[in-house]
């Protein structure tokens, strides 16, 4: 199991930047799909973006345009940077590890963004 801890979120004007990073270890990111996820209180969690583990990126028609996933095999992260954030992205942020060969997903505990005036 891929332990995964989210940091990066926070307060940010409309407009607005943020870079939300997810750090695990010990994981062997081309059995992997590595991705974004984000909540908010009383709805379903909806997909952000992801890295496939064939390399492919893959975004919600939402984000596209003002976010970018990466992944750094080296340290071992996987970055979401988001720019003109409005406050239809407010939510707390998931990161997601899914494994290509059992199926099962690794969750973060979450972080907050919030977009506000």
């Amino acid at each position: 199991q891929a332990r995964l801890v989210e940091s990066g979120g926070g307060l940010v004007q409309p407009g607005g930047s943020l870079r939300l990073s997810c750090a695990t270890s010990r994981v062997i990111f081309s059995n992997y799909h590595m991705g974004w996820y984000r909540q908010v209180p009383g709805q379903v969690r909806e997909f952000v973006a992801r890295i496939m583990r064939d390399g492919t990126i893959e975004y919600a028609d939402s984000v596209k345009g003002r976010f970018t996933v990466s992944a750094d095999n080296v340290a071992k992260t996987i970055d979401l940077q988001m720019n003109n954030l409005t406050p239809e992205d407010t939510a707390v942020y998931y990161c997601n590890f899914q494994n290509y060969y059992t199926g099962y997903e690794n969750w973060g505990q979450g972080t907050q963004v919030t977009v506000s005036s």
